[in-house]
């Protein structure tokens, strides 16, 4: 298993769409920033298909160590949560895609028409 890292994304990002690095790397950038932002408010993200991250609080509770089989405290703290979308489900199963299977530069913007509008 390979470890894919951002900037490896972007360059792949920037290929596919024919754009300039460095403007995928602001973009990326900002979109990682907003879902950090987001999460640090405690709203939810939902990216259909994808999946959607929650930030959830856990409680506190009392842990053991476990060379010295001694107590501890361990305080509640926030962390994030992600649930798998639909197609993420189904490439990791191997299973076929769901019928939304086109890269999002190929599907059509809902409520654009392929005519302009009567005037």
């Amino acid at each position: 298993m390979a470890t894919i890292t951002k900037k490896e994304l972007i360059d792949r990002i920037a290929e596919k769409t024919s754009s300039k690095r460095i403007v995928v790397k602001r973009i990326v950038q900002s979109f990682l920033d907003e879902i950090i932002d987001e999460l640090g408010r405690g709203n939810r993200l939902e990216f259909r298909d994808f999946g959607v991250f929650e930030s959830k609080q856990r409680a506190a509770r009392t842990a053991q160590n476990p060379k010295t089989l001694e107590r501890v405290d361990v305080p509640s703290k926030r962390t994030v949560k992600f649930k798998v979308g639909r197609m993420m489900k189904a490439k990791l199963q191997g299973e076929p895609a769901p019928v939304n299977d086109q890269p999002a530069a190929q599907q059509p913007v809902r409520g654009a028409s392929a005519s302009p509008p009567p005037a």
